[in-house]
């Protein structure tokens, strides 16, 4: 029995091997490798009968997060939650944020949430420092209003304002082409919306349309383009009109937006000199829903609503991958000091020591063995990216000191006990980065 329970011992810790090799993408040849070690294990094991068999699975459109991932993921979600509280967000148990400006009663001006909400995704978004990006904008005014003056019928207007919304990922031909054979647009229909979705600008557009002569014309669009031309005067007193573009092809797709919306899109740097950045995919958007609130409401309340999602998956990958690309180590844990032992014995000593730390708010480790080699503490230290080491000797505890040691640099300082705390607080009060 003795055997067989080492045996199955074995075959589990190669198993979480090769799903550890699979998790961090390891190399075909790797993989197979180890699960033919697997396999062969699995053999000496042979048939077992009596023992009900379970075969643990990850559920379909979820995954495992390593503890690596882990560490990225939580610092993500730091950078976003603490953007939404700098604006005063409020936290729900859906959980969603609520900004406390768009609940105020009365009159207030109506594009100060929208120029918000456009700060704070350019603040996350250049807090993550996961590249350049700039932040589409368009008004759902506009785009009904442009879909009216070009001859589309009202019934038409979301199956066309979907094959609109394709073309930051297909060419202009591609969409008129799936607007007339597939929706039967008629061409010349086609042709005149063509001429307004491909264009995008800054607040100059927005006054060239307000002068167009059938736009202008049009009292939705009329009023999307006014709000718009506001917004941009915000946008240029919060310092982020260079980062956010008027484009006509942005139609996103869901109906209960109904005033501006939004979208925020990584940019790679163009393949020759002078063509402009490509997108290579959103990140974040949001919009204007005025009438989604009054639905729940029994009186049918008008309520002004704005909001934005922030794509943590897309996010987290991104940062997951760049990690990887640049062989950044990426630190598991927060933990500030190690309590280590310079000689043999000193076990109820870093006991005393790592619990007074921990009384202290100090974020503190110690090993398990009774008498661990400090070299081996030390290297312990460097693996997992602890910056300070707390060493504990038979002089230092004559003296009333610690031996405060620096990993990065070796340095060394002796500490008074009663000072340690604050000295640990003082070295490790800079904030952590996102990698």
């Amino acid at each position: 029995m003795a055997d067989r329970a080492a045996l199955e011992d074995l075959v589990r810790v190669q198993g979480e091997r090769v799903r550890g090799l699979k998790q961090q993408k390891a190399s075909a040849e790797q993989i197979e490798e180890e699960v033919a070690k697997l396999l062969k294990l699995k053999a000496q094991l042979g048939p077992d009968e009596g023992k009900p068999k379970f075969v643990l699975k990850t559920p379909k459109g979820t995954r495992d997060y390593s503890p690596r991932q882990m560490a990225v993921r939580e610092k993500v979600f730091d950078v976003i939650i603490s953007c939404f509280k700098r604006h005063g967000a409020e936290v729900i148990d859906t959980p969603v944020f609520e900004l406390k400006d768009f609940d105020i009663a009365g009159q207030f001006d109506p594009m100060l949430p929208d120029a918000e909400c456009l700060k704070i995704m350019c603040e996350i978004l250049s807090s993550l420092q996961i590249g350049d990006f700039l932040v589409k904008v368009n008004d759902r005014r506009i785009l009904d209003g442009m879909f009216a003056i070009c001859g589309v019928s009202d019934s038409k207007f979301r199956t066309i304002c979907s094959s609109v919304d394709k073309l930051d990922k297909v060419s202009w031909e591609e969409v008129k082409n799936e607007m007339v054979g597939e929706k039967g647009l008629a061409p010349e229909v086609a042709d005149r919306i063509g001429d307004y979705v491909q264009q995008h600008g800054g607040v100059s557009l927005v006054e060239q349309l307000l002068q167009d002569p059938k736009l202008s014309q049009n009292k939705q669009a009329l009023e999307g383009l006014g709000d718009l031309k506001l917004l941009f005067e915000y946008l240029t007193l919060f310092g982020i009109a260079d980062k956010i573009s008027f484009d006509l092809s942005l139609a996103r797709g869901l109906d209960y937006y109904t005033g501006v919306i939004y979208e925020a899109v990584l940019l790679q740097p163009p393949a020759r000199a002078g063509e402009e950045p490509l997108g290579v995919g959103s990140v974040a958007a949001g919009g204007r829903y005025d009438g989604l609130v009054g639905m729940f409401d029994p009186k049918g309340r008008k309520v002004p609503c704005v909001g934005l999602s922030i794509g943590v998956e897309r996010i987290f990958s991104i940062v997951e991958q760049r990690l990887e690309a640049l062989e950044e180590k990426v630190r598991t844990t927060e933990t500030q000091v190690l309590v280590a032992s310079a000689q043999k014995k000193l076990l109820e000593e870093r006991l005393k020591l790592i619990s007074e730390l921990w009384d202290a708010g100090i974020k503190a480790e110690l090993l398990y063995k009774k008498n661990p080699k400090l070299l081996n503490q030390l290297q312990y230290c460097e693996e997992t990216g602890i910056p300070l080491v707390a060493i504990i000797g038979e002089q230092e505890l004559k003296d009333g000191v610690i031996k405060l040691r620096s990993v990065a640099s070796r340095e060394e300082v002796d500490v008074r006990r009663e000072d340690l705390v604050e000295e640990i607080k003082r070295r490790t009060s800079q904030p952590l980065c996102i990698c």
